[in-house]
């Protein structure tokens, strides 16, 4: 069954339909919440929120956007209000781009010994990179660059505008750039 029909026999109440649905996204919820919070029991937590809130509100889904949009924004949402209830953890501030642009500290990428994304050592660096992003701007990060959703589809899904999409994803990602080469100047 297709997934216009299977939202519209979840709505009408009929459970398979709804499982369905709930197993079709249950993979991508989790490996999504796991890439923000990076605890697989908050992931767990976040997936089951996830998706009890979308059985409360399918019936809101308009069918203006891809389910998987809508989905994404739920499990946005539940990401920023668990890192809301955290908030003695210091996350680093990007919001200064004179600091986050140096150029005589920037790597040479063409000559360095990481460039394939399997190396392990480099995923690390990356990883523990993201890490330090404040909620809001690792949210826009992986939406577009791990994820692969276009901009407008990161602004549905955020609620931002597709500019602050654009600017929260320009400085996360010179944020990384400047972390993963300090990381690698050893």
């Amino acid at each position: 069954m297709d997934e216009i029909n299977l939202i519209a026999k979840a709505k009408e109440g009929d459970r398979k339909a709804l499982a369905e649905l709930v197993k079709k996204y249950e993979q991508t919820v989790y490996n999504f919440s796991f890439k923000i919070c990076r605890d697989p029991d908050k992931a767990e937590n976040i997936m089951q929120e996830t998706f009890l809130s979308m059985v409360r509100s399918l019936h809101q889904f308009d069918g203006s956007s891809k389910l998987s949009t809508w989905i994404y924004r739920i499990v946005a949402n539940h990401c920023l209000m668990a890192a809301r209830k955290l908030r003695h953890k210091s996350f680093v501030s990007i919001d200064d781009e004179d600091s986050l642009y140096n150029e005589s500290e920037i790597a040479d990428w063409n000559s360095a010994p990481f460039m394939s994304t399997e190396n392990q050592e480099l995923r690390e660096i990356l990883d523990s990179a993201i890490q330090k992003l404040s909620p809001d701007y690792r949210i826009v990060f992986l939406l577009r660059d791990v994820e692969g959703l276009s901009t407008e589809e990161t602004a549905k899904v955020t609620q931002l505008t597709v500019a602050a999409v654009k600017s929260r994803l320009h400085r996360a990602r010179a944020f990384l750039r400047k972390d993963i080469n300090e990381a690698m100047q050893i």
